[in-house]
């Protein structure tokens, strides 16, 4: 290693002490040196630099390293310091025989006692030939010094033999003035390993202590400087610092991830790699300690936080001095960050144990944690590790610790608490009871898995092995899974919660009511006395979720109301995300949409977005993101709507939303139809959906997006199915108010479309009757409507007051199209530069909002004919038609509705819509009004 290496690591100073006892040697005075530091801060690397340095000053070096596995064998340090010695001391034929004959005839181990004597290498033991070669050793090694000045190294000292060591000594004692250089390192304990070699090296002139510390931020940039070159900065210093707690070798471990890594993506903000080789050399570290270090770090791992030596020497079975000074070595070598390993490094140690004494440790310290008194979730986490069967505290432990983990919003530990409390559960009705809890945090986390668990809960509910209190959270499971049948039992198995009924337990019951009311109103009907208009505030002890949710019920019921939005948000300002609230909170922020406060909306959903991803709760994310979607949608963003619909199936899979399925792929279908990729609302109406969608409030939203995404591909009378489906179930389930959805405008848009202005026109008539008077996005769109359908007269008027409501209310996209609309009223009207005013800003906000088919119809509207008449295609575009298109083509520019084409072409009407979503596309128009009636051939059979 060159000194430039050791300036690299910080370790100038210390080389400069090690050359300058070199340069003291005489030929009377030799020197001392112990260089201490943690496993793997540079010791070896110092020596190996302090070796080089002598033997380019002519030294005779001698060298060798100890071993914890050649502890026990005699001589191992002093065969590696003196077999195979070149110069003066190789001379000496007699040296490799006396080496042999002495490891031969020592046969066993020992400690150094005070005398500096090994027992079983005293007089006693070893021979007078074993003696007399040990001491002609050290004359030859004290001969070569007044020849040649020698330098005698040994690394990890305190693992040397006891033979090696008595060598040693006698040499230390036998040459006090020769010029021998000796030199050990150890690694840093709270007391030296061999007292009296401390001590005879004490003695020596120019003895010098060097420890070595770890290295610093500004020595760890040095040292990935030196490692990665150029590329030094893809590697962020004070990061590798602190996981590798400054040690050179975990460093260059690190440095090492880091190559494996490969280069990172361009700008992209350095990151640290903690890889494979940082946990191998963790290992390795650990391993180059006592046995005991690494079941120590065992013991550290399983642990997981910074522990007493008392209570680690009671796992162990150690002593609590071995336990402190090993945690010091630990500490040292930088593997510890206030008492605890780094989580790569705890996985590799967990790693080196078998299973079995992996599963053995956790429960050892389960159980003496819990004499302590340690917590629940404490104690928890090293019985599910531990897959304890026998522990007879074991489940109330675990099931407790489940009831902490959900009060903190730890959805995933309390799955993991109940599972195991499953295991060792033996008795049946307890059982049923943490399956219940189990199946709810399944639930939370992916709702397919809880599905496995359903059907034994409802036949448990079923023969009374289900306490009751459980049931209405079944219910909502089954429902979610489209499983009415079981569910309406476990609704009724609860009842309504009458007077004698404990008042929390009534809230919790009206609560729920409320919530699958308003979600399965085909199944579960609200509980009654909440008909009325929602009160402001209510009673103090009312339960925030039973306001939320009725006043959700009477918005669906009654349309949008001043009085439900104020119950919502003080339900909400009241509540905290959670087990208990979160699907009332989606109940409360539906309130906000439906009433068009579309930016309260959005503005409470961002933050329960933002809670749910803090917390971790898969579905609560794929819920809200899902609601986001929708609140996007009315605000005329289909981007942002897409992007949040396609988060929350990331964040859920689709096979696991049950019947809710329809949330998010309503605004999949609708988000991809404005901005013109039909293909993809295609495909994503090829998604599977379960039959039981359509017995829910979900279904509602996916017939609707579907019939708007057949109305804008040219198919009216397939809209027109869905709009009145939706229709049918809106009444019948009384919740019929545009505000949900308009689906008697949008019918009336199917009906204008194939021709039929007389019925499009009653069915808006009846959906302003519906809307009222008072300014809502609903309204807006019916008057949108009925200047499409109604008279001439009037026009400008109503779509003037359209174009007011539904800026007010902040949906771009109708706002966009109802501006298309009110620029040809008034065009036809006489005031064409008003008409282009409002034209263009139509246009502006269609493409601000990635509605490129709206768009593009209203650019083409802009080319007017002088008498302000719409533009059609260009007869030239014609030509990319086929024979049967043109003539479809033809029919439906001159008025014909597809009933009436079909009928004329003896095609079914299917085909017809067929042929025209293609005209529309080839001629890139949205309308009929819009294609040519010139060039067209009027005659020839279909």
């Amino acid at each position: 290693m060159s000194d430039r290496d050791m300036r690299l690591v910080e370790r100038a100073a210390e080389l400069a002490q090690l050359l300058e006892l070199l340069g003291e040697c005489a030929p009377d005075l030799g020197g001392a040196a112990v260089i201490s530091g943690g496993i793997g801060c540079g010791k070896t690397e110092l020596m190996s630099a302090v070796q080089d340095a002598a033997a380019r000053k002519g030294f005779l070096v001698l060298s060798a390293v100890g071993s914890w596995a050649e502890r026990e064998s005699p001589g191992s340090v002093l065969f590696q310091l003196l077999r195979d010695t070149e110069g003066p001391l190789g001379a000496c034929e007699e040296l490799a025989v006396m080496l042999d004959r002495v490891t031969r005839r020592s046969e066993r181990p020992a400690a150094v006692d005070g005398r500096g004597t090994p027992p079983g290498f005293g007089q006693q033991t070893l021979d007078a030939a074993t003696t007399g070669a040990l001491h002609r050793m050290c004359l030859a090694v004290i001969g070569a010094a007044a020849r040649t000045p020698v330098l005698l190294c040994v690394d990890d000292v305190q693992f040397t033999d006891s033979l090696s060591l008595y060598w040693l000594l006698q040499l230390l004692r036998r040459a006090p003035a020769a010029p021998i250089v000796i030199v050990v390192a150890e690694c840093t304990l709270s007391k030296p390993a061999h007292p009296q070699l401390h001590a005879e090296l004490l003695s020596r002139p120019g003895y010098r202590r060097i420890p070595l510390t770890r290295l610093s931020v500004a020595g760890v940039t040095e040292l990935i400087a030196d490692q990665l070159g150029e590329r030094a900065d893809r590697m962020p210093a004070p990061a590798c610092h602190t996981v590798s707690g400054g040690n050179p070798l975990l460093v260059r471990a690190l440095v090492e991830d880091c190559r494996q890594a490969g280069e990172p993506a361009a700008g992209a903000v350095p990151q640290l790699v903690i890889g494979d080789a940082y946990a191998e050399t963790v290992l390795s570290c650990i391993h180059r300690g006592r046995p005991v270090l690494l079941r120590l770090a065992q013991a550290l791992a399983v642990l997981d936080a910074d522990s007493e030596p008392s209570l680690l020497a009671r796992l162990l079975e150690e002593d609590e001095a071995t336990m402190s000074r090993g945690a010091c070595a630990l500490e040292a070598a930088g593997l510890l960050d206030s008492g605890r390993l780094h989580p790569v490094a705890r996985t590799a140690v967990l790693e080196s144990l078998a299973p079995q004494q992996r599963s053995a440790l956790h429960s050892r310290a389960a159980e003496l944690l819990y004499q302590d008194g340690a917590s629940a979730t404490t104690v928890a986490r090293l019985l599910i590790a531990s897959e304890e069967r026998g522990r007879p505290w074991a489940m109330d432990v675990l099931c407790e610790a489940a009831e902490r983990h959900l009060a903190g919003n730890r959805v995933s530990a309390a799955h993991a608490c109940l599972e195991a409390a499953l295991r060792v559960c033996q008795d049946d009705e307890a059982r049923m009871g943490i399956k219940a809890l189990f199946a709810g945090t399944a639930w939370m986390l992916n709702p397919s898995i809880s599905a496995r668990h359903l059907g034994e809960l409802a036949t448990a509910l079923h023969d009374g092995r289900l306490p009751d209190r459980h049931a209405l959270t079944l219910a909502k499971f089954l429902l979610w899974h489209g499983r009415f049948d079981e569910a309406l039992e476990a609704v009724d198995r609860i009842g309504e919660g009458g007077p004698d009924c404990d008042p929390a337990v009534a809230a919790e019951i009206r609560a729920t009511r409320e919530l699958l009311a308003t979600t399965y109103p085909d199944s579960v009907r609200r509980p009654p006395g909440r008909s009325g208009t929602p009160r402001r505030g209510g009673r103090a002890q009312d339960d925030p979720r039973v306001r939320g949710a009725a006043a959700l019920a009477y918005v669906l019921a009654h349309g949008p109301d001043d009085d439900a939005v104020a119950e919502a948000e003080a339900a909400m300002r009241t509540m905290r995300l959670s087990k208990g609230t979160q699907e009332w909170i989606v109940c409360a922020t539906s309130v906000l949409e439906f009433s068009d406060r579309l930016e309260a909306a959005s503005n409470w959903c961002d933050h329960w977005l933002e809670q749910a991803r803090t917390r971790r709760v898969p579905l609560w994310e794929a819920e809200f993101s899902s609601l986001r979607a929708r609140v996007a949608l009315r605000q005329g963003d289909p981007q942002q709507a897409r992007r949040l619909a396609q988060a929350a199936l990331a964040q859920v899979p689709a096979e696991s939303w049950g019947v809710c399925i329809g949330g998010p792929l309503a605004n999949l279908v609708q988000a991809a139809t404005w901005t013109g990729d039909f293909d993809a609302a295609s495909d994503y109406l090829e998604v599977p959906v379960p039959a039981g969608l359509f017995r829910s409030r979900f279904g509602l939203y996916f017939l609707h997006a579907r019939g708007r995404f057949h109305l804008e591909t040219g198919r009216p009378y397939a809209a027109l199915d869905d709009f009145s489906t939706c229709g049918d179930m809106m009444l019948a389930w009384g919740f019929d108010q545009p505000t949900l959805v308009p689906w008697r405008s949008e019918a009336a848009r199917a009906h204008l479309a194939v021709g039929d202005a007389e019925q499009a026109y009653e069915l808006v008539r009846q959906e302003l009757a519906l809307a009222g008077e008072r300014p809502s996005r609903a309204r807006g769109i019916a008057l949108r409507t009925l200047a499409a359908c109604g008279p001439d007269e009037g026009r400008p008027e109503r779509l003037t007051e359209a174009v007011a409501l539904l800026r007010g209310c902040g949906d771009r996209l109708e706002l966009a199209g109802a501006l298309a609309d009110l620029s040809r009223a008034l065009m036809a009207a006489g005031d064409p530069a008003r008409a282009r005013q409002e034209l263009r800003t139509g246009v502006r906000l269609a493409e601000a909002a990635g509605a490129l088919p709206l768009a593009a119809a209203l650019t083409a509207q802009g080319e007017t004919t002088p008498d302000g008449a719409p533009s059609r295609a260009h007869p030239a575009d014609l030509g990319r038609l086929s024979g049967a298109e043109r003539r479809v083509a033809l029919l439906a520019a001159r008025g014909h509705t597809n009933r009436e084409i079909a009928r004329r072409l003896a095609v079914t009407p299917s085909t017809v819509e067929q042929h025209l979503t293609r005209v529309f596309r080839k001629l890139g128009v949205r309308t009929r009004q819009e294609l040519p009636i010139q060039g067209i051939p009027a005659d020839g059979a279909y």
